[in-house]
């Protein structure tokens, strides 16, 4: 059995977990919580970047991030099932998955920045970097919602949401509709999204 290394909140995890769910793959991984800053936790062994997600194979190696285990585990399901093969429409999904995971890496930035850092210590700057890269991302996915059939892409947008969601209390939603929409219909048709939710 493939194992998941992951916990509940970490939107990269989901992605997989949603990914593996859309590829008919669930019933073969193992979720196991991760402590990514406990120094005893063996995730460290199994992933030398000691993060979050890591999939342990079956002949006890590893693969991470959550792009190359979004790889791997459609090439398990047949190929080009979430990561499509035709290159025009291939790279279009996996620009959408960058753009999903920057908005992710922004935000857990600013998470880190305003939860981990004394509030006399934390860089009002370096927050409204981050947040500047979340502004523009969610208006140019506003503008342009994913379109078409589900995929990697549609999935670490969504993911992205609900992060968002989840760290900063939906702020997000006033301002882009489109997009509140979107995720609506994304949750109706992937009923994992909601399954997922912490």
């Amino acid at each position: 059995m493939l194992v998941l290394r992951s916990h509940p909140a970490s939107p990269y995890a989901r992605k997989i977990r949603i990914a593996a769910d859309l590829l008919g793959l669930s019933e073969r991984i193992e979720i196991a919580t991760a402590d990514a800053s406990d120094p005893a936790d063996s995730l460290r062994r199994q992933n030398p970047l000691g993060k979050i997600p890591t999939l342990v194979l079956e002949d006890g190696s590893s693969l991470y991030d959550s792009r190359v285990i979004a790889e791997y585990l459609d090439h398990l399901a047949g190929g080009g099932r979430i990561i499509p093969t035709e290159p025009t429409v291939r790279f279009a999904a996996l620009r959408l998955q960058a753009l999903g995971d920057g908005i992710n890496d922004a935000a857990l930035l600013i998470r880190y920045e305003t939860f981990n850092r004394p509030e006399d210590l934390r860089y009002d700057e370096a927050i409204a970097l981050q947040q500047g890269k979340i502004d523009r991302a969610l208006g140019a996915l506003d503008a342009a919602p994913p379109a078409g059939s589900i995929d990697i892409g549609h999935i670490a947008v969504a993911c992205a949401l609900g992060y968002l969601d989840l760290r900063f209390a939906g702020a997000w939603r006033q301002e882009h509709p489109g997009l509140v929409s979107w995720l609506k219909e994304f949750a109706r048709a992937v009923p994992a999204f909601d399954a997922t939710k912490v």
